[in-house]
């Protein structure tokens, strides 16, 4: 396609290879004394046209601040400031530590126009030596999300980061309790203090923030329900309700037990709290379901040590506390739910990911299935 100039527009113009471009004077160079250009790019003349407005607006005003002289780290700052309002607390606290520590180290004195696929590639190559990849994929998906905002208001023209070759994580193998391994663990915990969180985090499937932020609230004892709409999470010493993982609340309808467990759980607090008196925890007033025995939230660390002392009794001190809820999801699969219900029930943001923790549960039900073809078909012939 020829070049050709927009009618009207200036000095925004039509490329070659179809993107827009729009070229800005930021002022002169004091050695020659010549305009210094930039240019701007774009999909559409209307996305230039706006771009171009913005970078106006900015050298009115005295804020605007040349691409050529930023560099990858300053970029950082400004991206993780500016467009990242919306993020759950938690994860910008992510994103500052792997900036912090990682990405500014590596990549931070570059130039943002200067950075290369090449460039990128070398530290993630490097970063090998001391990082698992699942941790360089998660630096690369902060680094590429930065750099698709920076072309976006066209700093640059493409991202440097779409291009690179990330090492393939092996897949987390899960070790759910089996059958036995949960009968054993119910007699175990018979008695704990703990007993009736752990019976809730087996047969619901929640995630331990979701278990520590459950409210009586959220408990519906006539329809035996249990509505899962936050979960709790630490920032320094202050303690806050979060957005779920994937911002999507569920309703889970689990076993009897469970809804006992919680009307037992209800008035044990109530006793507590009668004999906790002036002492009880204010935060009662968050009406959280598990507390201690003067009101206050039960500490992840807490609840982690707890659990790992039971286990270990039983002989299994690899035993994690989140593999009750895998534990949760395989019972649930062996039980005969569908692959559907089991990713509603644990909140996974689709099926295909289920099915993909999961798939080998499904295969091994597969394979059992035609057995009992087998069978049926031996008796059709006997």
């Amino acid at each position: 396609m020829a070049k050709r100039a927009a009618q009207g527009a200036g000095s925004i113009r039509q490329r070659a290879d179809g993107t827009w471009e729009a070229r800005y004077t930021v002022g002169r160079d004091p050695g020659t004394g010549k305009q210094v250009q930039r240019s701007i790019y774009g999909k559409t003349q209307a996305e230039v046209r706006k771009k171009l407005a913005k970078v106006s607006t900015e050298l009115d005003e005295g804020i605007y601040k040349d691409p050529c002289d930023i560099t990858v780290g300053e970029w950082l700052d400004v991206w993780l400031a500016e467009y990242n309002n919306s993020i759950k607390p938690y994860t910008r606290r992510a994103y500052e530590i792997n900036i912090r520590v990682h990405l500014k180290p590596g990549l931070g004195k570059v130039k943002l126009t200067a950075l290369t696929v090449p460039m990128v590639q070398r530290f993630y190559n490097q970063k090998l030596d001391s990082l698992s990849p699942k941790s360089i994929k998660n630096l690369n998906g902060i680094l590429h999300s930065a750099l698709k905002q920076a072309v976006a208001i066209g700093y640059i023209r493409t991202n440097p980061a779409d291009n690179v070759s990330l090492p393939k994580a092996p897949k987390a193998e899960i070790k759910p309790l089996d059958s036995k391994q949960i009968k054993e663990f119910l007699l175990a915990i018979k008695g704990h203090k703990y007993e009736r969180l752990y019976i809730v985090a087996l047969f619901t499937g929640m995630r331990e923030g979701e278990l520590l932020g459950l409210t009586w609230d959220c408990v519906d004892f006539e329809k035996g329900q249990i509505l899962v709409k936050h979960q709790l999470q630490k920032r320094g010493t202050t303690r806050y309700f979060a957005p779920l993982k994937n911002n999507k609340t569920r309703t889970i309808t689990p076993a009897a037990l469970v809804m006992q467990a919680l009307a037992e759980e209800k008035r044990k607090q109530i006793i507590e709290k009668t004999v906790a008196a002036e002492l009880w925890e204010p935060i009662d007033v968050d009406n959280l379901v598990f507390t201690n025995e003067f009101g206050k939230y039960i500490p992840p660390n807490t609840l982690y040590h707890n659990y790992k002392r039971i286990v270990a009794k039983m002989g299994l001190p690899e035993k994690r506390l989140h593999d009750l809820r895998h534990s949760y999801a395989v019972a649930s699969l062996v039980a005969g739910d569908d692959i559907k219900t089991v990713q509603e029930n644990m909140g996974h943001h689709s099926a295909a990911f289920t099915l993909d923790v999961y798939g080998h549960i499904t295969e091994e039900m597969k394979q059992e299935s035609a057995k009992r073809m087998d069978l049926y078909i031996s008796n059709l012939y006997g």
